[in-house]
């Protein structure tokens, strides 16, 4: 687990630094790998597709660990791994890419980017702090929580599924198609789950519970695995359309999309800090007995 926080943070800082890191490579690979099954279809398409990566990944770890300096190979194969799983696009770039937009058409095409099943990114606060969340969950937050739980390919598991089940032009057959998305979503429900809770701790608590308690007392049973994770998008809207009282008894402007993707931001950031020390905390504990 050490390693894997070590591992972590090094990709956290070079994405930081160095945002063009997430754009080393495309989805063309994957795309002439799917193309390439092309005579399958269905679940058995969907599997094929996911083991060979996986069995691949397994396989090149195990080969680093016979080799002198193995452990440092090893940590080394998963930063990359883990840059990969965090591309295309650097979640941090693409904000500060709306937020240095120079008029509101610029802004609204660079929030576009934060959606990634192709659907339009309405240019209002709620709807952008739902794609700017969505987009948190998938390009850092579920990414290392599977990668602290299964490593890189864990890691690789969860980036692949949510490429396939969500990238509709990726040209799969509607059984896979159905197959992929259902996947995606089981991934994302615990990092989801996860998620929820830590921006209701370091957000509004009472809002973004409250908002998880409805959506899941009117969803239709088992509708996070056929439609995805709403409960994350409903307790970010909730987060943002809550009324908050000032000291003066007015109450705060909260419809400015600018204003509420720097505070959303400043939560996100907040959130990934108490992941990083939930994560700590395992490690000194570990150490200590």
């Amino acid at each position: 687990m050490a390693v894997s926080l070590l591992t972590a943070l090094l990709a956290l800082g070079l994405l930081h630094f160095l945002p063009q890191l997430a754009h080393w490579r495309g989805a063309g690979g994957l795309r002439r790998w799917v193309a390439q099954l092309s005579d399958t279809s269905g679940a058995g398409r969907i599997i094929i597709t996911l083991l060979v990566p996986l069995a691949a990944c397994l396989l090149i770890q195990w080969l680093l660990s016979l080799l002198p300096l193995g452990g440092v190979l090893r940590m080394l194969f998963a930063l990359v791994v883990l840059l990969y799983c965090m591309g295309p696009n650097a979640f941090e770039a693409d904000l500060e890419a709306i937020l240095r937009a120079p008029d509101r058409p610029s802004r609204e095409a660079a929030a576009q980017v934060l959606s990634d099943d192709g659907e339009p990114v309405a240019w209002n606060a709620p709807a952008l702090g739902e794609a700017v969340v969505y987009a948190a969950l998938r390009r850092r937050f579920g990414v290392l929580l599977w990668f602290f739980l299964l490593g890189p390919t864990g890691a690789l598991l969860y980036h692949l599924a949510q490429t396939l089940g969500r990238d509709r032009s990726l040209g799969l057959d509607a059984d896979a198609q159905t197959t992929a998305f259902s996947l995606a979503n089981v991934l994302d429900w615990l990092p989801a789950q996860l998620l929820v809770f830590t921006l209701a701790l370091v957000g509004h608590w009472d809002a973004v519970l409250g908002a998880w308690k409805r959506w899941h007392n009117q969803a239709a049973p088992a509708s996070w695995y056929r439609e995805g994770p709403g409960f994350l998008g409903a307790a970010a809207r909730a987060d943002i359309l809550i009324d908050i009282v000032a000291g003066d008894g007015y109450a705060e402007d909260r419809s400015d999309p600018i204003t509420e993707l720097l505070r959303l931001r400043g939560a996100l950031l907040r959130a990934l800090l108490a992941w990083l020390s939930v994560v700590a905390l395992i490690v000194l504990a570990g150490w200590i007995s």
